[in-house]
């Protein structure tokens, strides 16, 4: 069960509860209308809570993290949601044509590894060099070139500036690679094994054929 799920199923199991609550406490216990309005609602509150536990207990037994440390993931991704914003409203907005590719690349890359570890939270600690370092470096360069080339008029420094922010820009896109190559590096292990077994499979299949043929000639 993913997290939306685990957030959201308790909602749909709470909600129902409520009217059929109200329904026993006024028509069939006789309690006063305003009395089995309160009671419903507080039937309806602990079945959401209880579901809550129970679901949220689910999702962090299943990726394998204590309460704790989603809550520190959490926080982490939180914060990192606002950055990858402003990375991408600054990116998108430099007007260097030879460079869309890169930057398009870039975005693509840290959103992906933003995807990946709030789909699966535990990924987080093979990208904490992206979430601690590298984003902040994305957002603190893509800010400052959108400063600098916004600039009326340009000298020999300003443009020397605003090229090496681009060359700094290419470099820290390659290291966004690398950081993407980690969190799905489990991912490329787990496909080269299956791979390996597939292939080991397949020969194992023509000697057996290649026996049996051999047998039938003689």
């Amino acid at each position: 069960m993913n997290r939306f799920l685990a957030d959201f199923v308790p909602i749909l199991i709470a909600f129902p509860m409520v009217l059929p609550i109200w329904m026993i406490s006024y028509f069939a216990l006789n309690q006063p209308f305003a009395l089995s309005v309160v009671i419903s609602l507080a039937g309806g509150a602990l079945a959401y809570w209880l579901s809550s536990v129970y679901f949220s207990s689910r999702f962090l037994k299943k990726h394998e993290l204590t309460r704790k440390e989603y809550q520190y993931i959490k926080k982490n991704l939180f914060e990192a949601k606002s950055k990858i914003w402003r990375v991408q409203k600054a990116l998108i907005s430099v007007r260097h044509i030879s460079s869309f590719k890169q930057r398009k690349d870039m975005i693509k890359m840290i959103r992906k590894i933003y995807s990946l570890t709030k789909k699966e939270p535990k990924r987080f600690y093979q990208a904490e060099q992206f979430y601690y370092s590298h984003l902040d470096s994305a957002m603190e360069l893509a800010e400052k070139y959108v400063f600098l080339a916004q600039q009326p008029k340009k000298n020999r420094e300003l443009e020397l500036s605003l090229t090496e922010t681009r060359k700094t820009l290419k470099e820290l896109t390659n290291t966004i690679e690398k950081d993407l190559y980690k969190v799905i590096a489990d991912d490329i292990d787990h496909l080269n094994f299956e791979l390996d077994v597939a292939k080991q499979s397949i020969e194992t299949r023509k000697e057996s054929q290649v026996i049996d043929e051999s047998r039938r000639l003689k």
